[in-house]
């Protein structure tokens, strides 16, 4: 088996009420992990603010920009600067009135490959999605970068294996999820516990049933009633936890991967020779009723 090794970094970090002030800790973030040999930084998700779903408030739609905008700008020039991939999530201002949950990409050379908005957006306490962003119109995404072809999705998409099923067929071969999630302090350890195992479960399984390794960068510290519960992590293409991320503490964390490894489990597990495509029909239908 040939190796084809690229080196991910991920940034699990804390975020503060000043967005400049956390795009300038992302900055120093990106610096420490392109130091350390990353060539695919991916940040978590909305990095550059607290999470403000946990509330319907007008005065947080400010936080939103333009997409290239500001932010890609500064990227592109660190990510040129570095020679480094850059994935970042970001509140984007598509015209008045109408906002996404975004993610762009960045390529080694300062290049703006493009963007993927959040397809599946929530709506439950804690994290009122719906108020602030419309439904992702793209479709599926990937981004031919310098070093791999990857595929992003973000959060909430981490539980539809729909998605990542569609982005693997694309050609993606290492899917990245930024992410902000985490426990309510009104929840019990064991509900903790079974939230999280739950949460990395469905993800292992993507990689799994895709064969390709998964990148997933949650935010942690404490915004208000939520603890959000970092674990990020990293699989190698069968869902095996190459790293995690503690809960509670801030964690960059740079990892090798192997793309090669993709075709070694994908043909000593043949799921995607095996799929029944002439039989998934169905899958259409929000629910069969029968």
């Amino acid at each position: 088996m040939s190796e084809r090794k690229v080196k991910v970094g991920i940034a699990q970090l804390k975020c503060a009420a000043d967005k400049q002030a956390n795009i300038n800790n992302a900055v120093e973030k990106i610096r420490a992990l392109a130091a350390q040999g990353a060539n695919i930084i991916c940040l978590q998700e909305l990095f550059a603010s607290l999470y403000f779903c946990d509330v319907e408030d007008y005065h947080n739609f400010r936080l939103a920009e333009s997409i290239p905008g500001p932010t890609t700008e500064l990227f592109s020039a660190l990510a040129k600067e570095l020679g480094v991939v850059i994935v970042a999530s970001l509140f984007e201002k598509r015209a008045e009135g109408l906002y996404h949950n975004t993610a762009a990409v960045i390529d080694a050379d300062g290049t703006y490959l493009g963007k993927y908005r959040k397809m599946h957006i929530p709506d439950d306490p804690g994290y009122y999605e719906k108020f602030y962003f419309t439904p992702g119109d793209l479709g599926y995404k990937v981004f031919k970068t310098r070093f791999a072809t990857i595929g992003v999705l973000i959060c909430w998409d981490q539980w539809y294996p729909e998605a990542s099923r569609i982005t693997a067929l694309k050609g993606a071969e290492i899917l990245f999820y930024p992410t902000a999630i985490g426990w309510a302090t009104s929840q019990d350890e064991a509900t903790n516990d079974e939230q999280y195992q739950a949460w990395q479960t469905i993800q292992r399984a993507h990689s799994v049933a895709n064969g390709v390794p998964v990148v997933s960068v949650n935010r942690t510290g404490m915004e208000g009633d939520m603890q959000f519960w970092g674990g990020s992590f990293i699989t190698n293409a069968f869902g095996r936890v190459k790293y995690q991320a503690p809960h509670l503490d801030e964690a960059l964390h740079v990892e090798e991967i192997d793309l090669a490894e993709s075709d070694h489990y994908r043909m000593h597990w043949p799921y995607l020779r095996d799929r029944r495509i002439d039989s998934y029909e169905p899958i259409l239908k929000r629910f069969i009723d029968e």
